[in-house]
């Protein structure tokens, strides 16, 4: 590309009034008021009232300017440009924000939790963010990530186990083979901060608000997990909540870490036959036999958890194990007479009769799913935590979960079964939010004159016509209500 008349001189001014960067913020914090995001902020956030004027309003500024690109406090001056103050109330200055982050405590945190949760509810009445097959699961990741930060002015920063100096964030997610996942329950935690401490916490608050998003009774999640996760206190608390688990065992014999002996007794009954071989990265099919040709192998025994713990702490289910070959077995003097082999084991209470061994294998690799939201989140907003206090960039991870649902949402409504709909969040910045336009204005109305020939046009139509409906009318008992208030403003007998 180039341009078309090459000798004419191009000069840049930024003179207008008129013109926004992100029109698609518009349908946006429709969306977020919608869901209740402000209403929520405003009458749950106990922010001291100096700093905490107007919660709900901050709140909604904080995450339009993720949505819109911003890793960092300045960077919320991206809303503050052209014809931004006509088109939106209250576009606070960077500074004033940053103050209100910093206001945050541990209980502040807590309050804006709820108010994520209780946001991403209402947004699934609107959206349908997990689309259930019949006999499908909703498989919930847990996991937790290194954000690398710089400086020594990060409280909470530490050489976590990633050897990375930074804070570790534990998320959970929620999803399908239909849908892409949503984050359901998120802390952020020091640095040097092991896995598994507080993650039953969060498996508890992820599997309540999976209740409340009301997917039917006889749903019933499979919470996936890695080896760090494999304990009694967050695997106790996913059974009791009606979930069942596929949680990673340690039963590798050629890393350093060593194997429990539970596990190596229950690997070494599984007879030679009982192997089967799987489907594996690059893997053949044998088009005479149909069975795949490949050098891994998959087998299941039964197995009890927990088997130190007292008698109604076990927990029954099966291990379900991975072999493939060892291609740098410790013996390197001299070949071994027998094969060696990588083992590598989770532990399960799926039943088999609905979810075989190869499928079980198969269901619990596919909780790498979570590294993308991890990657997701760190090329937006977690890009930086922004504050050298540590509850303020907590709330800040919070307030990226809330944008990142609000995305997810956005590309269900603008392109159901379409890309959108599976899109990572910078999709649906450069397609849907990021779209420039001139504001025009007549009487009471503002009008938005968007590019021709934009290639996402419909997508854009689509989700601003969902945003921009009236709204349902009220339901008879919500009518009642809002007569007996106000006749009791009038002061009117009820």
């Amino acid at each position: 590309m180039q341009f078309k008349h090459a000798p004419v001189a191009v000069s840049a001014v930024f003179d207008d009034p008129n013109l926004v960067s992100v029109a698609g913020l518009v349908p946006m914090l429709r969306l977020a008021r919608s869901a209740g995001l402000d209403e929520l902020a405003q009458s749950r956030l106990s922010v001291p009232t100096d700093k905490g004027a107007n919660s709900g309003g901050k709140v909604m500024a904080l995450v339009a300017g993720m949505l819109a690109g911003a890793d960092s406090i300045d960077d919320m001056n991206l809303l503050r440009h052209g014809g931004m103050g006509r088109l939106f109330d209250r576009t606070y200055a960077p500074s004033t924000l940053g103050s209100f982050l910093r206001e945050f405590r541990f209980g502040h945190g807590r309050q804006l939790d709820a108010v994520a949760s209780r946001t991403l509810v209402n947004l699934a009445s609107a959206a349908p963010l997990l689309q259930i097959r019949d006999g499908e699961r909703v498989m919930v990741d847990v996991d937790d990530t290194i954000i690398e930060v710089h400086g020594y002015q990060k409280q909470g920063a530490s050489f976590g186990y990633s050897g990375v100096r930074g804070l570790n964030a534990l998320v959970a997610t929620a999803s399908t083979t239909t849908s892409a996942p949503v984050i359901l329950a998120q802390r952020l935690r020091q640095g040097k901060t092991g896995s598994p401490k507080g993650a039953a916490r969060i498996v508890a608050d992820t599997l309540a608000t999976l209740r409340r998003m009301d997917l039917g009774s006889s749903v019933r999640p499979l919470l996936r997990a890695d080896s760090a996760f494999y304990g009694h206190a967050t695997i106790g608390t996913a059974i009791k909540a009606g979930a069942d688990v596929s949680v990673t065992v340690r039963a590798d014999v050629s890393v350093t870490v060593r194997m429990d002996p539970a596990v190596k007794t229950a690997i070494a009954t599984i007879p030679e036959d009982g192997w089967e071989t799987i489907e594996y990265p690059n893997a053949i099919r044998d088009e005479v036999t149909g069975r795949w040709i490949s050098k891994a192998e998959v087998a299941e025994v039964p197995f009890t958890a927990f088997r130190s713990r007292k008698i109604a702490e076990r927990v029954e289910g099966r291990l379900v194990v991975r072999r493939i070959p060892d291609l740098n077995p410790k013996q390197v003097e001299q070949p071994t007479l027998f094969d060696s082999y990588r083992h590598h084991a989770f532990f399960t209470t799926t039943d088999k009769q609905t979810m075989g061994t190869v499928a079980a294998d198969k269901t619990h690799r596919g909780h790498a799913i979570i590294e993308q939201v991890h990657a997701d989140l760190k090329a937006g907003p977690l890009a930086h935590l922004p504050s050298g206090v540590f509850t303020a960039n907590s709330a800040w991870l919070v307030l990226a979960v809330i944008a990142f649902n609000l995305t997810r949402a956005a590309g269900l409504i603008a392109d159901r079964g379409g890309r959108l709909a599976r899109a990572t969040t910078a999709t649906i910045r450069r397609t849907l939010i990021s779209v420039p336009a001139r504001l025009a204005r007549t009487t009471r109305r503002i009008i938005l004159h968007l590019p021709d020939a934009w290639p996402w046009q419909t997508a854009f139509d689509r989700l601003f016509t969902a945003t921009h409906a009236p709204p349902p009318p009220p339901r008879p008992a919500d009518h009642r209500r809002h007569q007996r208030h106000d006749r009791e403003r009038s002061g009117q007998p009820g």
